[in-house]
């Protein structure tokens, strides 16, 4: 991973967040080191643990870090979706969704940018399905649930990703538009597949560049057997809208 971000590029990374004020801070500070151009935007669902209180804080000296608090409608897809609209707004270049418990290191930016250019692709994903790539720190069981969550949704939504469940993605900007990212109707983390149907849907080229996934340094995870469930009908649901011709 020697690759650097190009000096003129736009970049913003949008970081949807609840109760990780362990977390926050540091990852911020590494994302911010990788280019002058480098924004970040901090999703926070009105955490109690004062992650959003963190952020706006640091954001008074770091002009380069954004807030946007939200107190309605909380939700993985709906920080996600309000996330990337932000980003446009902001002017980005390229915009890259990641977690903010650093399970996604951010040295892995900087070449995922250059697949994106240099294939010129319209979304890099993270992908531990590829050569190269791993789920680290994991048990049998959740990589074979991993495993096998992959082949329903390839099946399901016939795409050609090996790991449809990343959420560690770099968009280009033109992309976003296309697929209307605006108008994004998961509530939760099935925001991944439905923006991942659409962009193969409207043929825009998509390429995975491996990556070790670990587990989250610091905090809990608030994904839940319910929400991976509810995830899974939302795929059913998407393949639904589009054989009726309502996606």
């Amino acid at each position: 991973m020697t690759a650097v971000l190009p000096p003129d590029l736009h970049l913003v990374v949008t970081l949807p967040t609840y109760e990780e004020a362990d977390n926050i801070l540091p990852l911020c500070e590494e994302l911010l080191a990788l280019s002058p151009r480098v924004e970040v935007v901090v999703i926070d669902d009105a955490s109690p643990d004062g992650t959003a209180a963190l952020v706006e804080e640091r954001s008074r000296s770091e002009p380069r870090l954004h807030l946007l608090l939200r107190t309605e409608d909380p939700g993985r897809g709906r920080s996600g979706r309000d996330g990337f609209v932000r980003a446009l707004e902001m002017g980005a270049e390229v915009v890259v969704e990641m977690d903010a418990d650093f399970s996604h290191s951010p040295a892995y930016i900087p070449p995922m940018v250059a697949k994106l250019e240099r294939e010129e692709l319209g979304l890099v994903l993270g992908s531990r399905g590829v050569p190269g790539g791993q789920d680290a720190d994991r048990g049998a069981f959740r990589r074979g649930l991993t495993v096998l969550a992959n082949g329903y949704i390839r099946l399901l939504l016939g795409v050609g990703v090996r790991d449809c469940n990343s959420g560690f993605r770099v968009w280009r900007r033109s992309t976003l538009e296309r697929i209307e990212v605006g108008r994004t109707f998961s509530a939760g983390p099935a925001i991944v597949q439905e923006l991942l149907f659409k962009t193969a849907r409207a043929g825009i080229a998509i390429g995975e560049y491996p990556i070790t996934f670990v587990n989250r340094r610091a905090g809990e995870s608030t994904l839940t057997l319910r929400k991976l469930l509810a995830g899974y009908f939302t795929v059913l649901r998407l393949r639904w809208m589009a054989l009726s011709g309502k996606l």
